[in-house]
């Protein structure tokens, strides 16, 4: 049984990470021009001259809509014909962020001064966006029970939050502002949520920096990609993931984003016939009977003291019996001390470097990247 540390400290890091009719067609000049939305499944956004259509896809209903916004600049009059959609008058300049993950994001774009509120701080990892909190950002609270008067008395102009099925965002749906659905987390492709930085950008008025930004991700990406797309089948080695919470053994599906990350990095997915792009909840036998010669175990975990393979036979002797375990073969991420939720969304090129550095260790030319998974420790 994995210990109650780490079990714990994981799932609440990645709940957190989680740690997404008009008045004529809006003329759109860079879906043709230079590839915007290609990736994104759930994003589309198309440019007029006086406003930006931007509209979220339901990720949970097919064929539906979850929110559209209409992007008007500030410093311009509001046009008399606009299509249906949330107006948001742009840039905005003090927005709520409900996940570092974002908020990571705006300080690459250079607009990290423009959160004015951050849930959940408790959990930040990295030192930019911890060193906002020293800057003048407030702390709010989580994003399930947000200080609703601290924000109103931020006067902030927009809120970004996580959707999820079903469900409102309660008390921020009525503070009068828009609240963005930052969708971008259902996304089932790297590139595809990366891109999501484009709709953030139009946001906070730097579209030109983060247009650029995911440019140079995607040729990041792509080129990676082609380090060790002729590696034969054969040498390409099968891989797991994760850890046994309680009686169930999470998965990536075989759709998920981590399972396309270790197919780009030249891996084979033990579970890539599954389609599901969530995780799979398996049992401890399931998961034996599949991968117990497989030849990578790649561990994410979130608890004060590095994981290690004595930690991991107490909590689960039956670990020993996989061919990782025994060949030590596993690399792990603490998510406690690694910025992994804050950084993978929208840098995925950096872990697809260091996954191919680990499954590929003879490919050369790879770029310095961050050591997100490492050799589990003895």
């Amino acid at each position: 049984m994995p210990r109650l540390t780490h079990t714990l400290w994981g799932t609440a890091l990645m709940l957190i990470c989680i740690v997404l009719a008009g008045c004529g067609s809006p003329r759109s000049r860079h879906d043709a021009a230079s590839g915007l939305t290609h990736y994104a499944s759930l994003l589309q956004i198309e440019e007029a001259d006086s406003f930006t259509l931007v509209t979220v896809a339901d990720a949970w209903h097919s064929g539906r809509v979850m929110a559209s916004y209409v992007l008007v600049p500030a410093a311009h009059p509001l046009p008399v014909h606009l299509p249906q959609g949330t107006v948001v008058r742009t840039p905005l300049r003090r927005a709520a962020v409900t996940s570092s993950v974002h908020a990571a994001l705006l300080t690459d774009l250079g607009r990290g001064s423009c959160v004015a509120a951050l849930t959940d701080t408790a959990y930040i990892i990295s030192p930019a966006v911890k060193a906002l909190l020293h800057e003048g950002t407030r702390s709010a609270g989580t994003a399930m029970q947000p200080d609703i008067e601290l924000l109103h008395a931020l006067s902030i102009d927009a809120v970004l939050a996580s959707p999820f099925e079903n469900a409102g965002h309660g008390a921020l749906d009525r503070l009068g502002v828009p609240v963005i659905e930052c969708a971008d987390y259902m996304e089932t492709s790297p590139l595809g949520r990366a891109e999501w930085m484009r709709f953030y950008g139009r946001l906070f008025g730097c579209a030109d920096r983060a247009d650029s930004l995911f440019d140079e991700v995607e040729h990041n990406y792509l080129e990676l990609k082609k380090l060790v797309a002729e590696v034969p089948s054969a040498t390409r080695p099968t891989v797991m993931c994760d850890l046994l919470m309680g009686s169930v053994w999470y998965q990536p599906g075989g759709a998920s984003t981590m399972g396309q990350f270790i197919a780009d990095a030249g891996g084979r997915y033990l579970w890539a016939d599954r389609k599901e792009s969530g995780s799979l909840a398996l049992n401890l036998e399931s998961v034996f009977a599949r991968a117990q010669q497989a030849e990578v175990w790649l561990v994410k975990y979130g608890q004060p003291a590095p994981l290690t393979y004595r930690q991991m036979a107490a909590d689960c002797p039956a670990y020993q019996r996989f061919a990782p375990w025994q060949r030590h073969r596993i690399y792990a991420c603490n998510t406690l001390h690694v910025p992994f939720y804050e950084e993978v969304p929208f840098r995925p090129e950096r872990l697809l470097a260091n996954l191919i550095a680990l499954l590929h260790p003879e490919v050369k030319g790879l770029p310095v990247h961050p050591n997100y998974y490492t050799p589990l420790g003895e």
